[in-house]
């Protein structure tokens, strides 16, 4: 669901409202003004101090009461054409009260999880967490931040001033979508990650090989004999789970109660693969042991979004293989063009291929 500021313009002003009558926003020639200095909490998400705060000037205005107090409501400038009436005068809205009137529409004065980029944590949140508590009374506004790092490329952060972007659109017409979400589960969310071509089609690799063990155990349960499997274990340890299974589960459950620390969770995915491969070489593993660790690799891929079990795999074609693929298909057909005689469409066919730097030689 998509929500814009311009649909919620009464819930915007009723904030702001809200905010004027408990004595945390003010009134001048330019604006309505948020008072930083009423809000006893302000800088507690970034851990800023007072002192710290007055360094940042946020809006110049020399009416205001505190260098750091914030525009809830922007009052018409000459020249400006998009404007909204109000009780101050046609304006628009500040930045940040636009976030917290839309989330108190839908989740009311509380919810769980907030994200944003590390750079949204000051102003902008700071901003929020004080609007949304201020004007309602209860703390706290969210229960979980959630600050991701910046996307690089070659160590800069990707941006359309810098000529680094490229959107998720373009990205997808030549890379498979589950490496590239394989690729950001290898970094944790909260640390910067550095985009290329090289590290997309590493976690490409990375992820065929758990798609390769997961082929490795569908044959193995096919093919393997039972009994073969079952010598050495005693019938408490065949009805309990596979240990190595069990193992993989545990480090999952804490790597991903550890602020979701997705590149542990990955590595305790290879651990079981590795240990598992071990296993079926050496026949120390029960045909149970080896659904058991079929299913948990395909509940790990569902969590993720990923198709990591072997009867689920939809893994793209690389463009090699793909234009292998095509040159087959062109040289099956002009095969088939000179069987039929059409000698004409059939030498079209190998000039073009000549061009793009195939050359065909019948024989």
């Amino acid at each position: 669901m998509t929500s814009r500021a311009t649909e919620h313009i009464s819930e915007i002003i009723g904030q702001i409202e809200r905010l004027m009558e408990k004595g945390f926003a003010y009134e001048t020639e330019k604006s309505v003004y948020f008072d930083e200095s009423r809000f006893q909490d302000f800088g507690k998400l970034s851990h800023q101090s007072a002192g710290d705060l007055e360094k940042h000037r946020i809006e110049p205005d020399p009416a205001k009461r505190n260098p750091g107090d914030f525009s809830l409501w922007k009052k018409r400038q000459d020249g400006e054409e998009v404007t909204w009436d109000s009780p101050w005068g046609k304006g628009r809205p500040g930045w940040h009260i636009e976030d917290t009137a839309i989330t108190e529409t839908y989740f009311g004065a509380q919810y769980d999880i907030h994200g944003g980029a590390m750079d949204l944590i000051f102003p902008h949140h700071e901003a929020e967490i004080a609007q949304m508590e201020a004007a309602s009374g209860k703390k706290p506004l969210v229960r979980y931040w959630m600050h991701t790092g910046f996307l690089n490329v070659k160590g800069e952060k990707m941006s359309k001033s810098l000529g680094n972007f490229t959107t998720i659109r373009d990205m997808l017409k030549r890379y498979d979508a589950e490496a590239f979400r394989f690729f950001v589960l290898m970094t944790h969310y909260r640390s910067p990650i550095d985009f290329s071509e090289d590290a997309l089609q590493q976690a490409g690799r990375s992820l065929e090989r758990i798609r390769q063990a997961a082929r490795i155990i569908d044959e193995n349960i096919e093919k393997v004999i039972a009994s073969e499997y079952l010598q050495g274990y005693s019938e408490g340890e065949i009805a309990d789970t596979d240990p190595g299974v069990a193992l993989a589960k545990a480090r999952f459950l804490e790597h991903m109660d550890n602020d979701f620390n997705t590149p542990y969770v990955l590595r305790a995915v290879f651990e079981l693969v590795r240990e598992v491969n071990r296993r079926i070489n050496e026949k120390s593993i029960t045909q149970k042991g080896l659904h058991e660790a079929k299913d948990l690799l395909a509940e790990l891929g569902d969590i993720f979004g990923l198709h990591f079990s072997a009867r689920d795999n939809r893994a793209a074609k690389t463009e090699e293989d793909i234009t292998s693929s095509l040159i087959a298909l062109l040289i099956f057909a002009r095969q088939k063009l000179r069987e039929n005689k059409q000698w004409q469409l059939a030498d079209e066919i190998r000039s073009r291929m000549g061009e793009l730097g195939i050359g065909i030689e019948d024989a």
